[in-house]
This record gives structure tokens, C-alpha cells and sequence, in this order.
């Protein structure tokens, strides 16, 4: 990683890192997921009364667990990750380091893409208490 602000390559590289290092039963699906990151959310994915800042990564797609052999698929599964509000939440978190941050985004979003919710994750990770 450059040792200038964070670029969506530094960030990706580290996303990236973060799925190698899953258990080899999480792995191998995760790696069939694109990873993306942007800047900020795209405005047409954003929800009313939601801000762009407040949004540091996000899963589209189907959850493995409700996937069906007969679905159609409307796009691959997408792990976002938004540098942005990462940097943003990083400033905010004396003493973490990005590649935590963007380590845990990361895990959260797959664990969406794995069929877990907010609540599930929430209760095995504190991490945004």
C-alpha cells in the first residue's frame, strides 16, 4: 500500500488479502464474488434519509442461503467497499489501522453474501458499538 492517501487499489488489495485468508469452506465461495470499490456509494443505491458517509461497504446479490438452482441471476454478487466513508470512520478510530478497517467492512459483507444478517453479525462483532 503507498504511504500517500489510500487509493481504491490499496483498498481492494487488502479486501482481497482479507478473502485469502478465509477458511477454506468460506473461500471458495467468496472468491466467485466481485469485489468493488468506489469512492462513495452510487446515488441510485442509496436509500432515502441515508447518507453517503455513513455507508462503508454493502452486499448485492443473492444470500447463499437463499439461492435456488432454477434462479436467473440479475448480476454477479457484489461486495462494495466505499473509500470514502472508510477513510472517514477511520479518522474517527484512534489507534485502528486500514487494513483492520477495511479487513472487517469486508468480512461483513461476506458474511451478508453467506446468508447472514445485521443482528447475526452483531452478535459474534461489536465492532461499530
Amino acid at each position: 500500500m503507498s504511504k500517500a492517501f489510500p487509493s481504491p487499489e490499496d483498498l481492494f488489495a487488502i479486501a482481497a488479502q482479507t478473502v485469502e485468508s478465509f477458511p477454506d469452506v468460506f473461500r471458495t465461495p467468496a472468491q466467485a464474488v466481485v469485489i468493488r470499490v468506489e469512492d462513495f456509494i452510487p446515488p441510485d443505491m442509496l436509500d432515502d434519509n441515508e447518507d453517503e458517509w455513513d455507508i462503508t461497504g454493502l452486499y448485492t446479490g443473492v444470500p447463499m442461503t437463499l439461492k435456488r438452482p432454477d434462479d436467473i441471476p440479475q448480476g454477479p454478487d457484489t461486495v462494495w467497499l466505499f473509500r470514502m466513508p472508510i477513510l472517514d470512520e477511520l479518522s474517527d478510530r484512534a489507534g485502528e489501522t486500514l487494513e483492520a478497517l477495511v479487513a472487517h467492512v469486508t468480512v461483513h459483507e461476506f458474511a451478508h453474501h453467506f446468508g447472514w444478517s445485521d443482528a447475526d453479525i452483531a452478535r459474534i462483532d461489536p465492532w461499530w458499538e
